[in-house]
């Protein structure tokens, strides 16, 4: 009968203790590489806000926590229907978010609830269709836009302050368009309030 054999066990050699001093240096080194990832990231891609009231209710409530592309507009132009965040014009250190409605050169007409849309394509206008909106108002205004101007308002148009009060957004106070919703968990998606006519 054959005895069970046991190979002799591998020799372990002990792994030397760090000093503090290199802890320190191992330490700082992540840090600086975490910074120079995090932080081009932060300032040029992407960045997270919070929604804040009411106005774009029923497609962002308050407290939803959106990422917003920064980068798309830095290499393209922002289309109708995008859902932005914007400094707000009479404001700059105050952020706003909202949807695109006209876009430069274009002509916009209020009429009740219903948005005429005039430009060189369609010269006679068009009627957007808008079936995001869920509570409408009764406006009756009309705005003509200059080649670097956005007409925004909110999805919620009676309780929204949006262009309709305080005129249309410059391009360059557009910071980027919604692109993650990460909270509440439960409303998770991609490129959140997209809609396509």
């Amino acid at each position: 009968m054959q005895s069970d054999q046991i190979a002799p066990a591998a020799e372990i050699k002990e792994v030397p203790k760090k000093t503090n001093a290199q802890s320190a240096w191992e330490f700082a080194g992540f840090v600086l590489i975490a910074v120079a990832v995090v932080i081009p990231i932060r300032v040029f891609i992407a960045q997270p806000f919070i929604v804040s009231g009411s106005s774009m209710v029923p497609t962002f409530e308050n407290k939803d926590y959106l990422i917003v592309d920064e980068i798309s507009y830095r290499l393209g132009e922002p289309e109708r229907f995008d859902v932005v965040v914007f400094k707000y014009p009479k404001d700059p250190s105050k952020y706003f978010i909202k949807r695109i409605i006209g876009l430069p050169n274009e002509k916009v007409d209020i009429q009740g609830s219903d948005l005429t849309i005039t430009n060189e394509e369609h010269q006679d206008g068009f009627k957007l269709e808008q079936s995001f909106v869920k509570n409408k108002s009764n406006d009756n205004l009309n705005f003509e836009l200059a080649s670097d101007e956005y007409f925004v308002m909110g999805d919620n148009r009676s309780a929204s302050s949006d262009s309709r009060y305080w005129g249309p957004v410059k391009r360059n106070l557009l910071i980027g368009r919604a692109f993650l919703r990460l909270l509440p968990i439960s409303d998770i998606d991609i490129l959140p309030g997209s809609y396509q006519e």
